[in-house]
């Protein structure tokens, strides 16, 4: 089970972008909505609830969502910076600069997709029938580059 927990509504396009792999992969998930600033009661009430494995967390700006949720759990948490003000750089900063003993993993500016297949490798680890999706998915994204260069040879001929 994957938690992917979006600072605001406005994040539901970069969410959407892995809930789409993780429905592909039928991985059971739950998005939800909640402010490091705003609702910090309703962060730590969904983390401290949650079954999830591993909580995903999308957040700009100053971008404490990743850190606070990281504080009430020990399980792994990954970033995804939002680009909201300088081109994401502040999100990506605050999402990799965490104080020692409070780690969250981080992926590009708004790599939802990328978020959310590091969170299947995680659970990888211990589900095979995930691991066997992860191989089948990279060797589709093989399939798309051969293709593609194949083209692009007949185009240039």
């Amino acid at each position: 089970m994957i938690c992917i927990i979006m600072g605001s509504e406005s994040d539901l396009k970069i969410a959407e972008k892995g809930v789409k792999i993780l429905k592909e992969f039928g991985v059971e998930f739950e998005v939800r909505v909640a402010s490091a600033h705003r609702t910090p009661e309703l962060v730590e009430k969904i983390v401290k609830t949650s079954k999830a494995e591993v909580f995903i967390a999308i957040a700009g700006l100053s971008a404490h969502l990743p850190g606070v949720v990281a504080s009430l759990t020990t399980k792994p948490v990954i970033a995804v910076p939002v680009e909201a003000k300088l081109c994401g750089l502040d999100a990506l900063l605050s999402a990799v600069q965490m104080p020692p003993g409070i780690p969250v993993a981080s992926v590009g500016i708004d790599r939802g997709d990328n978020a959310v297949l590091l969170a299947l490798e995680i659970l990888a680890l211990k589900d095979k029938n995930i691991e066997k999706k992860l191989i089948e998915y990279r060797e589709k994204m093989k399939e798309k580059v051969y293709t593609s260069d194949e083209k692009v040879k007949e185009m240039f001929k």
